[in-house]
């Protein structure tokens, strides 16, 4: 590398931390997403490029066309490496990432596509009808539970609505007296799959039993608040079933903000 080559990297580092990098001198304090921070590199590098250089007079996006010709080709395309993980497309046009599941546009079922974090998205890469690598979505990153389905991936459906799941089908006797309960049962065993509840067939004889007890129209209603608020804990739905006439309390979703701790004012004894 020539003094002038190794200046002109180290000003390119200098300008980049000057105009991109957020500090107290900047009119921007912070990028709210890494997709604005590829966008703001994107927007420098085409202003750089377009301004004449001090030294040459000339732009650098027009002496790249002349040097151009005495550079190496670059591949086609990337190395799979730089590209992240493949997955294979389900027939519902879904994709498993950390066990969240992530819709696709048309077109990919039965194909694999490529997915890779950056920042707080997933990107999504696939070929399109030339064969040719493209990005085909992001999504913002999920947990399990919560799968992130787009209503544009999948226009053939009315009214714009997301896929529609298939029934579940019962394989004994056991599932199908739980699902024959109501539509909530079902809500409850998909959310149970897909948080990675534990004792689920235990779990669902008990509301069979409950249904039986109570009526199924209660026990439903009690299955789909529970999945509404992802409690499916050992004994929860017993829980909940004791609630359900008291229309004046709300769902809590447990998580990092909500807490079932009093406080700590019965451990200032602790010890002594």
């Amino acid at each position: 590398m020539t003094a002038y080559a190794k200046g002109g990297a180290e000003a390119t580092v200098k300008i980049a931390k000057a105009d991109l990098v957020p500090t107290d001198a900047n009119l921007l304090p912070a990028y709210r997403s890494f997709r604005e921070l590829v966008q703001a590199c994107e927007d420098l590098e085409n202003e750089v490029n377009e301004r004449p250089h001090r030294e040459t007079g000339r732009k650098p996006a027009e002496m790249l066309v002349e040097e151009r010709v005495h550079l190496h080709t670059l591949p086609v395309e990337p190395y799979a490496a730089a590209l992240g993980e493949t997955r294979s497309v389900r027939d519902d046009q879904i994709v498993r990432w950390g066990s969240v599941p992530y819709s696709t546009p048309p077109g990919h079922v039965g194909h694999e596509v490529w997915c890779r974090v950056e920042g707080e998205e997933l990107v999504m890469v696939g070929r399109d009808p030339r064969g040719r690598l493209v990005e085909i979505t992001r999504h913002e990153l999920s947990t399990p539970g919560h799968p992130r389905i787009l209503d544009e991936h999948y226009p053939g459906h009315p009214n714009g609505r997301g896929v529609r799941q298939p029934r579940l089908k019962p394989r004994s006797d056991a599932e199908r007296d739980f699902l024959a309960i109501g539509p909530g049962a079902e809500t409850w065993l998909r959310g149970a799959a897909g948080t990675g509840a534990a004792r689920v067939r235990s779990k669902m004889a008990r509301a069979v039993e409950l249904a039986a007890l109570c009526g199924q129209e209660q026990v439903d209603e009690a299955l789909r608040r529970a999945a509404r608020s992802e409690r499916f804990g050992d004994g929860d739905l017993a829980s909940i079933l004791e609630h359900l006439d008291r229309p004046e309390l709300t769902v809590v979703t447990a998580d990092e903000r909500h807490s079932t701790q009093p406080g700590t004012g019965a451990w200032k004894e602790f010890g002594r």
